[in-house]
């Protein structure tokens, strides 16, 4: 099996907690690779397209949204996943049959298992490269392939050994596709889901086996195509799906003047990327274009809009002003703070990213 290689550097954002500077891989901005074919329904730019004219925003007229703040979200161990231990700037993750060590800038703390339990491990990242192998990952016991089964509450999808150290899923999000399961079912009512930076696709799956029609746009032909595996691993290919290889800022502004309208909004955009036509994305400066844009394309009777932030220097108050000020006159309610993750050894909270989310 030909290995898994991705030359695109670590982690969710240009910043980490630690203040390194990287990029990150699963930016709706990201340039598509040319590394991985489109699957059947993608959706692709029109390139003689005209460049949009600069968004103009203002205070919005109205009530603000009531507030729930601070809101922590969190993930315990499960069957499917687990946070075993964590210290030393590293975490011990359980992901079905297979124990991960990977590094955790915000473990500052020293760990609580012993050390023959971080040994007793399948893979850990390492960070040096292997031009030869999957990269970055060492095998202590048995070698691995390049893809392995994973679950997230009964959905089966595929986790990988990427070279940017991450497996295809965060499962702290998972606080997030229950809660918009939930909304999708009491809805009782055909429900549109807009998933943008979609990435592999799990929360895509979450609400598509719930019984949405979801949209998913990510500007990565190679996450496109592992999200589109997923689907069909899962069992859900007879679900409505579209798959979309786009820039998101610029499908959610055609979105806008075609008059598609979705019933939820998920968003989880980087702190910086670089879209496959050289666009940027500062997320300071665009992300308010791209949250009012997420406003102008809710139906009349909307469910919620969801924005997730990783890695960012900034308070999770800061995103919380956005989208109350975005959504005035709407009613409503907005509840912000951090998703984390419930370690299993010791009980302390793995904080993974701020958030904010506008309830109808």
């Amino acid at each position: 099996m030909k290995p898994f290689r991705d030359k695109r550097r670590d982690s969710r954002s240009q910043f980490t907690k630690s203040g390194a500077e990287q990029t990150r891989p699963r930016d709706g901005r990201a340039a598509a690779r040319p590394d991985a074919k489109p699957g059947e329904g993608h959706e692709t730019r029109d390139r003689s397209e005209p460049k949009a004219a600069p968004r103009v925003l203002s205070r919005r007229d109205g009530a603000l949204p009531a507030e729930r703040l601070p809101v922590i979200l969190e993930v315990t161990p499960n069957a499917d996943y687990a946070l075993l231990d964590s210290g030393a700037g590293q975490k011990l993750e359980q992901y079905g049959p297979y124990r991960i060590v990977r590094p955790e800038g915000q473990a500052i703390w020293q760990k609580a298992l012993p050390a023959k339990d971080w040994d007793r491990v399948d893979a850990i990242f390492t960070g040096d490269t292997d031009e030869e192998g999957i990269g970055r990952w060492r095998f202590p016991r048995t070698p691995l392939g390049e893809t392995w089964p994973m679950k997230h509450d009964g959905i089966d999808y595929l986790g990988r050994f990427t070279s940017f150290r991450h497996v295809g899923v965060f499962p702290e999000q998972a606080s997030h596709w229950d809660h918009m399961a939930g909304l999708i079912a009491a809805a009782k009512r055909p429900v549109k889901v807009l998933n943008l930076f979609g990435y592999t696709g799990l929360a895509s799956l979450v609400a598509a086996r719930a019984g949405a029609e979801v949209t998913h746009v990510d500007a990565s032909k190679k996450a496109i195509g592992w999200a589109r595996e997923n689907q069909e691993i899962a069992g859900l290919s007879q679900k409505p799906i579209r798959w979309i290889v786009d820039d998101a800022m610029k499908f959610a502004e055609r979105e806008e003047r075609r008059g598609s309208r979705y019933d939820i909004v998920l968003f989880d955009p980087p702190a910086y990327g670089r879209g496959p036509k050289g666009e940027v994305w500062q997320l300071f400066e665009d992300l308010p274009d791209l949250t009012d844009l997420c406003r102008s394309i809710l139906t009349p009777k909307p469910l919620a809009v969801v924005l997730t932030a990783y890695s960012i220097r900034a308070s999770f108050f800061a995103i919380h002003a956005l989208m109350r000020d975005t959504f005035a006159g709407m009613g409503g309610r907005v509840e912000s703070g951090e998703l984390i993750i419930r370690e299993k050894s010791a009980g302390r909270a793995l904080s993974t990213s701020l958030f904010s989310r506008w309830v109808a």
